[in-house]
């Protein structure tokens, strides 16, 4: 693959204020649902969805949890301290483990009103966590990575207790309004169970129980991944050359059994959000690393697919290399990272369809369904803007085939 010259004037388009979806619909599955395949486009509603795939498609989802990531402070002058979770640093990176740390844990994070926060300083709060109440301190260490250490004054008790007792659903910035209680089960899927992201895989809010119930009746197989989405993903595009825009690392988490359920499927795979397509193109990478013996540290850099080759593996190929390297390794667990950065010119290697939002205009996500829809990603979104549709991530869905 090359890279083509994007000019990103053309993944514009204008989104009216009126149109941004401020709060989720009151059923998740009464939303929209465009469907484009080989440039004929239906509407439909996501209830819709099991009529519109085969028996033997395979569903592949983001199971993570959106963390409370938003959290506040007083110092005794009085100023409001907002300290935003953003990365984990010690005693692990591994989100999991940090989730799960009982000790003194330490975050790369964004802070509100940093000026009136002296390096070294303590900000303390109360915290009740199951009928226990807890001192929560939070330290600043460095101030030019904005790393905070945050320590507790029960010992038994996990960091994600503490962030789920006191934190502040983190809402996208474009939605414009405070967290309201609704957002703390809605802004959150169905399915979600791995704490970490500090941003909902969106497509996945539409999905009902009922709608699982039906996709299961028909025979429709499920596949799940992590993704931990951060707050990257709402990062605008400011440079003129579109590959030097610095992609957001995200931390993945596949198991075996996810895998070796993709290696042996011989239908259809659709991925369910633009996280899921990230981490599925992301093992496929991997896999080349693999095969080209290349490394063998699961983490891809955001230009790794527009490497020139002659040829390249199979994904059934690229899979079997992955599943070769963690039986070697004894490990039914995979770990990685990823910058990958999925723009026009970019050839599928994972997936056959994508359920999606509709995404901000000239964003990175814009370009990855661009890559998908060629030049017809236009008339999807203005097909979309006609009809009425509600747009970003609490707005409707589309169902995309590659």
């Amino acid at each position: 693959m090359e890279i083509q010259r994007i000019d990103l004037k053309e993944y514009e388009y204008t989104l009216p204020e009126e149109r941004i979806a401020k709060h989720p619909l009151e059923k998740r599955d009464n939303s929209k649902l465009l469907e484009y395949k080989k440039g004929i486009i239906q509407h439909r509603h996501f209830f819709d969805l099991p009529d519109l795939l085969d028996s033997d498609s395979l569903l592949v989802y983001n199971n993570t949890k959106v963390i409370p990531a938003r959290l506040v402070f007083q110092r005794q002058t009085g100023a409001r301290i907002e300290v935003f979770l953003l990365h984990p640093v010690a005693p692990s990176r591994v989100m999991s483990e940090i989730m799960s740390s009982k000790k003194p844990v330490v975050w790369e994070t964004l802070i509100g009103n940093l000026k009136k926060w002296k390096e070294g300083e303590e900000l303390q709060g109360t915290v009740w966590v199951t009928n226990q109440q807890v001192v929560l301190t939070a330290r600043l260490l460095n101030r030019a990575p904005n790393q905070v250490e945050f320590s507790w004054s029960a010992e038994e008790i996990a960091f994600v207790d503490l962030v789920e007792a006191c934190g502040e659903t983190p809402l996208p910035p474009y939605l414009n309004r405070k967290a309201q209680e609704e957002d703390k089960s809605r802004y959150q899927t169905v399915y979600s169970e791995k704490e970490g992201a500090v941003a909902a895989p969106t497509a996945g809010l539409h999905f009902t129980e009922e709608i699982f119930c039906e996709l299961r009746k028909k025979g429709v197989q499920e596949a799940v991944l992590t993704l931990h989405v951060s707050a990257g993903t709402f990062q605008p595009i400011k440079v003129q050359t579109v590959e030097e825009h610095p992609m957001h690392s995200e931390q993945m988490e596949i198991k075996l059994e996810t895998i070796e359920k993709l290696l042996k499927h011989e239908g259809k795979i659709i991925a369910v959000g633009t996280t899921s397509v990230r981490t599925l193109e992301s093992m496929y990478w991997f896999g080349v690393q693999l095969i080209e013996n290349r490394g063998r540290l699961f983490q891809i850099e955001k230009l790794a697919p527009y490497s020139r080759r002659e040829s390249l593996p199979t994904g059934k190929e690229a899979l079997e290399a992955i599943v070769k390297e963690m039986n070697s390794k004894s490990v039914d667990n995979l770990l990685g990272t990823t910058e990958i950065f999925l723009f026009p010119g970019y050839r599928f290697q994972m997936v056959d369809g994508l359920i999606t939002n509709f995404h901000q205009p000239g964003s990175t996500l814009v370009l990855l369904i661009a890559a998908i829809l060629g030049k017809d990603w236009k008339k999807v979104y203005q097909e979309a803007l006609t009809n009425d549709y509600r747009f970003l991530s609490y707005g409707d869905s589309s169902l995309l085939w590659v």
